[in-house]
């Protein structure tokens, strides 16, 4: 693979990246190989195992645990080969998606993992365009070649006509399914050999390329003839990688793989750790703030209620966008303008929690905090900025929340605050007063909540459908155009979590209507986090 730097330290030593994929595709299991090679942990778990091994270690919740899957964002950090690496795994799951936007605002690049036998699934299509938006570099990592798959090249063809990425195949297979002998190195002409337990590469033998006779000795001669001519194809009719191309979106270097089964992910940590941009610029309003610059800054793109059920914290996620960031500093809240001495600031390594005494760009800091920072909050040394890309987006599934104690509203009312600030749902309070709504993208999300307020705050809840087809925020330039509305359509009006005014959509006619009567109001679809 690349060189991977040598003599790197603070923000250039830093790869901040998330995996992007479909449900099932092998993102969580690939993230736990890359932590397990990358020193964090020492016993990878596997998902589909039983018992205590099913418990992946960057799965934490009883619904993750229980199903398999990812719903919350995680945070890991671990140090190989003198690069640190700031993982950050996103929910899989569509019903998640706000999560995932929230999460790609704070990374540099992207790991993609796409299925074999499956290709492109619609998840991973939605989670690559929210990359181009910004600009994302992508690494694509094509998982599960231990098993049948589809033709490698049709994979590359469908790269490339579905998502317009160049690809450049950076190590490619030696046959596949259960002809899968191993991998070879396009690069630098390794051939990596399957080991004889079938799990990972026991030898990586230098050869003078796919042609080399050597290869022989390794590979039955119907796969190697296969092989051979696959890579020639691969060589010559695909372009050189370029970094510059890469770095600005344009192409993806391809490498196949099985996370399960330990191939290629020690590959694809060397090339994130040689090819994979160190901290990038962060756009803000009014400027864009450089990596090198010399006062710190960052946003919080995540809170995190209840991770440590005995202690009842809540933490925010903090990516450092510039400086060098020390324990104790005091940092301005730019929203309130109020002071704040980071004095606990932590890095999470898997589920273990070490206190940061330093941060550079790019790193991802907690900040233990009793409900002062919110997401979307811009934190500097003193200068007023506020970092940009952070939206809520209406929902599309409005349920009323029914409480089975009617003596326990104030501590719905808690519980209801703190999973909306983490973005499990948003919570919408009409003016009159009569109920709370809960607006969500997907139906998961209900279950998430649900047993989360169990667990968490132990009220048992339940939630019936609302008899609306959706949300919009209202705007307007004039506070009095504003309040006459208000006035005129209080039970269709209800409160956001910042208390701004949103609009109960009964249906599209009825939105219409009220568009045409009161052309001077905005009807908004998304709004910046405050």
């Amino acid at each position: 693979m690349n060189t991977i730097p040598q003599g790197l330290s603070g923000a250039a030593s830093r790869r901040t990246f998330a995996i992007i994929s479909h449900p099932d595709a092998g993102k969580t299991t690939l993230t736990e190989k890359l932590l397990l090679f990358g020193g964090a942990i020492h016993l990878a778990g596997a998902v589909k195992a039983r018992g205590e091994r099913r418990r992946t270690r960057s799965d934490w919740m009883a619904i993750e645990k229980a199903r398999g899957i990812s719903v919350s964002s995680s945070v890991m950090t671990f140090e190989r080969k003198g690069v640190t690496f700031n993982l950050l795994d996103t929910p899989g799951h569509e019903d998640f998606s706000e999560d995932t936007y929230r999460t790609l605002t704070a990374v540099d690049s992207a790991v993609m993992v796409i299925d074999a036998a499956k290709g492109i699934e619609p998840q991973t299509r939605k989670l690559f365009e929210v990359c181009r938006l910004r600009d994302v570099p992508i690494t694509t990592f094509i998982n599960k070649i231990d098993r049948e798959g589809r033709d490698p090249f049709e994979l590359l063809d469908e790269i490339e006509q579905a998502l317009a990425l160049v690809t450049v195949p950076r190590v490619w297979p030696v046959g596949m399914g259960s002809q899968f002998h191993g991998c070879f190195d396009l690069a630098t002409n390794e051939f990596l050999k399957r080991s004889p337990d079938g799990l990972g590469f026991g030898e990586r033998i230098q050869m003078t390329g796919p042609n080399d006779p050597a290869l022989e000795a390794h590979v039955p001669a119907d796969v190697l003839a296969t092989f051979r001519e696959q890579a020639e194809l691969a060589t010559s009719a695909y372009p050189d990688f370029d970094r510059q191309s890469f770095l600005e979106g344009h192409q993806t270097a391809v490498i196949f793989g099985s996370a399960l089964r330990d191939f290629s992910v020690e590959d694809l940590l060397d090339h994130l750790a040689a090819a994979a941009p160190s901290p990038r610029p962060q756009p803000a309003d009014p400027r864009m703030v450089l990596p090198d610059e010399p006062a710190v800054t960052g946003f919080v793109f995540k809170v995190q209620a209840n991770m440590d059920l005995k202690h009842r914290d809540r933490v925010a996620f903090m990516r450092i966008c510039s400086g060098r960031f020390q324990r104790g500093m005091k940092l301005t809240q730019a929203a309130t303008g109020k002071q704040l001495a980071i004095n606990n600031p932590i890095f999470f390594f898997a589920q273990e929690r070490q206190l940061a005494e330093e941060a550079f760009p790019g790193d991802i800091i907690g900040i233990p905090n009793h409900g002062t920072l919110r997401v979307g909050d811009t934190l500097t040394e003193g200068e007023v900025l506020k970092f940009k890309g952070l939206p809520d987006f209406a929902p599309e599934i409005l349920s009323r929340v029914r409480l089975e104690d009617a003596m326990r509203v104030k501590q719905l009312r808690r519980a209801l605050e703190d999973l909306a600030e983490e973005g499990v749902a948003q919570i919408f309070r009409r003016i009159d007063g009569t109920e709370w709504v809960v607006g969500v993208v997907g139906p998961l999300q209900l279950d998430v909540l649900k047993s989360r307020i169990a667990a968490e705050y132990s009220l048992e809840v339940g939630f019936e459908p609302a008899p609306y087809e959706g949300t919009r925020w209202i705007a307007a330039a004039k506070t009095a155009d504003l309040d006459t509305f208000i006035a005129r359509h209080r039970s269709s009006v209800a409160e956001d979590r910042d208390n701004a005014p949103v609009l109960l959509v009964r249906d599209s006619w009825e939105l219409s209507r009220i568009q045409r009567d009161y052309p001077d109001l905005q009807f908004l679809t998304s709004k910046d986090r405050a």
